[in-house]
């Protein structure tokens, strides 16, 4: 699944990946989990500002479901993205 997120003139593309290879753990009912990878485009190119990232939720877990991986995947980009106009600001 691969979503385009417009956001402060900048294209946050946020893909989701099934994640196979998690170990059961004894005494834990295993899931299947998901990844987010984010890429940051400017407008005029198809060059990503920097390489693409891989995110899990919280305490570098995996996503529970593909609609969390997007939401958390466009949060994170939006916040990079921030953080790169923010460094861009004459201060």
């Amino acid at each position: 699944m691969q979503r385009m997120y417009q956001y402060r003139g900048f294209s946050i593309e946020v893909s989701v990946e099934t994640d196979f290879n998690r170990r059961p753990t004894i005494g834990v009912a295993s899931h299947v989990g998901y990844v987010a990878t984010v890429r940051i485009l400017r407008p005029e190119s198809s060059v990503a500002v920097f390489s693409p990232l891989r995110f899990g939720d919280t305490r570098s877990h995996l996503f529970f479901s593909e609609g969390d991986a997007l939401m958390g995947g466009c949060s994170a980009g939006q916040r990079l993205v921030d953080d790169l106009c923010a460094c861009s600001e004459p201060g």
